[in-house]
């Protein structure tokens, strides 16, 4: 009789809330809760180790700058000195655009190949981003904003305008300062003369038919003046 009892006891259904605990259990006895709850956990402890790795890198001593820091520098600009603070490595140009405010040389290849900033150095044409602003101290430098009066333009630069010699206009000042080292020492120059002195300035736009023409027309303009202006 107790066997049977037994034996009736065990084939009973199981109850709503047996069946519950049971579902929620996975195969190795941890209920969803407790798996959820321990993944919780662990992310957040990965979390807290990243913020103070992230911390401890942020509060590592940062190298300070190598290499010397700004010297003074006297350049003489279109007749004028000028004193300022610029670090060695500082160009001829970025000392011009950036410190003085002179922006006719433009900043384009910055690798001595259009152009865009040629300048006058002591008679001759050069590029300004090659040059070092703390190695041109005392010698004379010639920009466009010192071509002409104010309000006026060189004849070089009038002579630009009539023979429609720009476009965009980017190129132009660097044209023109070239223009003026070359006619200074050839007032009467060919046009073949004129091709091979512009040959290190490049326009874009493709104006060099009126270019040509411009610095022909100024030579004539300025050698009736009596040479240079």
């Amino acid at each position: 009789m107790a066997d049977r009892d037994e034996r009736h006891h065990s084939t009973e259904p199981e109850s709503a809330q047996d069946k519950k605990e049971s579902k929620g259990k996975t195969s190795k006895g941890f209920s969803r809760r407790q798996f959820i709850k321990g993944t919780g956990l662990a992310v957040s402890a990965s979390v807290l180790a990243t913020e103070g790795l992230l911390k401890a890198a942020a509060q590592e001593k940062t190298p300070g700058v190598s290499g010397p820091g700004p010297v003074p520098v006297r350049l003489r600009i279109n007749g004028k000195e000028h004193e300022l603070q610029v670090e060695p490595r500082v160009t001829l140009l970025d000392a011009l655009r950036n410190r003085l405010d002179m922006t006719g040389a433009k900043k384009v290849c910055d690798r001595a190949s259009c152009g865009a900033c040629t300048v006058i150095l002591d008679g001759r044409p050069v590029y300004a981003c090659t040059v070092l602003a703390i190695d041109v101290q005392g010698r004379s430098i010639d920009t466009i904003e010192g071509l002409a009066p104010k309000d006026k333009l060189h004849p070089i630069s009038q002579s630009f305008v009539d023979h429609d010699a720009q476009q965009c206009g980017f190129c132009t000042a660097g044209f023109v300062m070239a223009v003026k080292a070359f006619v200074d020492k050839h007032p009467h120059p060919t046009e073949e003369q004129v091709k091979q002195s512009l040959n290190g300035n490049l326009c874009r736009c493709g104006t060099y038919v009126g270019i040509r023409e411009a610095v022909l027309e100024a030579a004539t303009k300025m050698s009736r003046k009596g040479g240079r202006v």
